[in-house]
């Protein structure tokens, strides 16, 4: 668990140019769970920071994959001393304490570990524990719950159940910001001088460029947020603006083959120049 209290300046950076945040309050408000839809990197996680620290609520969060187990969610039985105990998984500690409950990258998790959290997010926000002797959970009323799930072009993910799907009535959409606003993130993160602007918005250029490549599926990966100020850092360190496009966006391609990997070479040479 991580509390609101213990998150960095950093982690909380969130420009909210969509009036995420204010959806987010009403749904909380109103006691409905939501779930946030958007590719990697554009701020899903820092969002849903942002907003327990907002509503100075505790946070318990869980990143699915193929390895999440319900004993993760649930908890499990223990023997120390020879005496047997039951831990209480990260689901279980959210729906006795009321905290925020944030499920990242849900459309990752196994079909039994779905059921299992399909039966908690029900209108009885209850779960009953076989794993200790049949004892009922209820979920305290100001028990709020989050996920987010990537796009399906997104290696590991799957299709949600429609019954999961319909435990969260509040769904938004999340997209990459503005070129403009994208470049004011960087800045939050990265101190720049304005001898660098320029090559940062030609980064920034590139970045929506391979987006748009890959939601056409022209290419097969699609940069975050996180490369652009990747990028801006590599520069502070003193790489050149070419140079750090090429280590930061280009070479990752380079695993699809020589083919992916010249498209983006191409694109850097037509924004920077050539070397």
């Amino acid at each position: 668990m991580m509390s609101s209290a213990e998150l960095s300046d950093q982690e909380l950076v969130y420009l909210d140019w969509n009036n995420a945040l204010e959806v987010l309050e009403k749904a909380y408000k109103a006691g409905l769970f939501v779930l946030i839809i958007g590719p990697k990197g554009t701020g899903k996680t820092t969002l849903v920071r942002k907003f327990a620290s907002t509503m100075n609520k505790d946070l318990h969060s869980v990143n699915f994959s193929l390895r999440t187990r319900e004993s993760h969610l649930v908890g499990t039985k223990t023997v120390e001393h020879g005496q047997i105990s039951f831990v209480e998984g990260v689901l279980v500690k959210s729906m006795r304490s009321g905290s925020m409950l944030y499920l990242d990258e849900l459309n990752a998790a196994e079909a039994d570990v779905l059921l299992r959290l399909d039966e908690a997010l029900d209108d009885r926000r209850q779960l009953v524990l076989k794993e200790a002797e049949g004892q009922t959970i209820k979920a305290t009323a100001d028990w709020f719950v989050i996920a987010t799930i990537n796009p399906l072009s997104h290696v590991g993910t799957k299709e949600l159940p429609p019954q999961l799907l319909s435990r969260f009535p509040v769904r938004m959409r999340l997209e990459y910001p503005p070129e403009e606003l994208e470049l004011e993130i960087v800045k939050r993160h990265v101190k720049l001088d304005e001898s660098k602007i320029r090559s940062i918005k030609h980064a920034i250029q590139l970045a929506r460029n391979l987006r748009e490549a890959a939601a056409v599926e022209e290419l097969y990966y699609s940069p975050s947020l996180r490369e652009t100020i990747a990028y801006a850092k590599m520069l502070n360190a003193g790489l050149s603006a070419r140079h750090a496009a090429e280590v930061v966006y280009a070479n990752a391609y380079d695993q699809w083959g020589q083919v992916e990997y010249q498209k983006v070479m191409d694109m850097i040479t037509s924004i920077f120049g050539d070397k």
